[in-house]
């Protein structure tokens, strides 16, 4: 089968095109044929060799995919040959054939295109684990999403308005913006020219924000504690401005706030299918009516990755950017 390598490690790294042997099924496991997989910052992290997989996962990248279910293993049930379907892995999603553990499969929505599906499960397992497991945000709150317009972001956005939450996000252009408030946000926050806290605090009447998902990190992380209401939840997904900083933490003290930090892909897969269910019972009915849609900024073939690589890198995508199988309909 074709799949994308990784030659050279590092900051320079590049992705080609090859051929490797198709996966099997083991136990508890399905096998897939790939229609498209999404993209993440994971991904490149991977690539420069800053995030390796966890054991026994592919080295090939890609943590998500949708496609058809061509065989399954042994002890599967609820699956068979020919579903529409769509999944979370540890790796191996840039490839014609994928291997995912029945934990963390969830049928393609009605409604949603099968190889847009792929923009569903990393976004929405990370949602919901870090803002309603983690964070416990509950009706009523407010929440404030940075990195609004990414394929977190707009998955977040989406979801918190849904389900009747107000919404604040940060996004760094005036397109971003408008885009983010498109998808439900009541205030979108241009942080290269407005101060988010400022913004935050004047929309909320100086009260704050109940629960902050976040990943910039950095300096971001005293704002955040400045941002919050009295015991606000503030959870870190990602350092992407650093993972070291000098922080007051004075705020954190007096307003009893909560600071929680969250990986998804290392966890097991029994930890996985917890929030399957939930998807399955919280959201997916949500995306079937309508009200959620996955949002799709650029799709390119496989043998683009690269390309597709670089548009993520230079942070100017809005939603998720797919790779889209050779036997797709959006090659």
């Amino acid at each position: 089968m074709y799949a994308i390598e990784v030659h050279n490690p590092g900051p320079d790294y590049e992705l080609t095109l090859g051929e490797t042997t198709m996966p099997r099924p083991a136990l508890g496991e399905i096998l897939v044929k790939t229609a498209a997989a999404g993209l993440n910052r994971a991904d490149l992290l991977q690539a420069r060799g800053l995030y390796p997989p966890p054991p026994g996962a592919p080295l090939t990248l890609g943590l998500e995919v949708s496609g058809e279910v061509v065989e399954t293993g042994r002890d599967v049930a609820g699956w068979k040959e020919g579903d529409k379907v769509c999944g979370l892995l540890a790796g191996g999603g840039y490839a014609e054939y994928a291997v995912i553990a029945a934990e963390c499969v969830l049928p393609v929505p009605s409604g949603v295109v099968l190889a847009d599906a792929a923009a569903l499960p990393e976004a929405f397992f990370t949602v919901w684990t870090n803002l309603f497991d983690t964070a416990r945000l509950a009706p009523g709150e407010s929440v404030l999403i940075h990195g609004g317009s990414s394929g977190i972001g707009t998955a977040a956005i989406q979801l918190c308005a849904a389900r009747g939450l107000t919404v604040f996000a940060t996004a760094a252009s005036v397109e971003k913006c408008s885009a983010c408030e498109s998808l439900g946000a009541a205030r979108a926050i241009n942080y290269r020219s407005e101060d988010f806290v400022e913004a935050v605090l004047t929309a909320t009447g100086g009260a704050g924000v109940d629960v902050i998902l976040d990943m910039v990190g950095g300096d971001y992380i005293e704002k955040n504690f400045r941002a919050a209401a009295l015991r606000g939840r503030i959870v870190n997904i990602a350092f992407q401005r650093g993972t070291t900083a000098t922080v007051n933490f004075a705020p954190m003290l007096a307003k009893r706030l909560s600071f929680a930090a969250t990986t998804l892909r290392s966890r097991t897969n029994s930890e996985k299918g917890a929030i399957r269910d939930a998807l399955l019972r919280e959201v997916w009915p949500l995306i079937e009516a309508g009200r959620i849609k996955p949002v799709i900024d650029s799709r390119y073939p496989l043998a683009e990755a690269g390309a597709a690589h670089e548009r993520m890198a230079k942070n100017e995508h809005i939603g998720k950017i797919l790779l889209t199988m050779p036997s797709s309909p959006f090659r």
